[in-house]
């Protein structure tokens, strides 16, 4: 898992997410996973993840099983300029690691 779509996070979930080198999205108001007819089956991909700034909008294209696609914006919720490098390196543990080897 790369990525988690949500509607809302709780802090710390976000936070960890981060930690792990999980990019933590959430749904622009009044989207959901139904209003956008999205399914266990779709494929996502997320384009700008090598600019990423905090709190950026994403742009994520919905590849469904039959072919078509949807895309839409989503939030990045990688909140500080920490959090970006946390995420650029696999998480806050493969940060850390590097740090100590350079």
């Amino acid at each position: 898992m790369r990525a988690v779509i949500v509607e809302s996070f709780e802090r710390i979930h976000r936070s960890n997410l981060v930690g792990m080198g999980v990019l933590p999205l959430q749904f622009q108001e009044g989207q959901n996973r139904t209003s956008l007819g999205l399914t266990g089956d779709d494929t996502f991909t997320i384009k700008g993840v090598a600019g990423l700034q905090p709190r950026q909008d994403v742009e994520v294209q919905v590849t469904r099983p039959d072919g078509t696609k949807l895309t839409f914006t989503a939030l990045c919720r990688i909140d500080t300029a920490n959090e970006v490098e946390y995420f650029m390196n696999g998480g806050i543990l493969h940060y850390v690691l590097r740090k100590l080897a350079s």
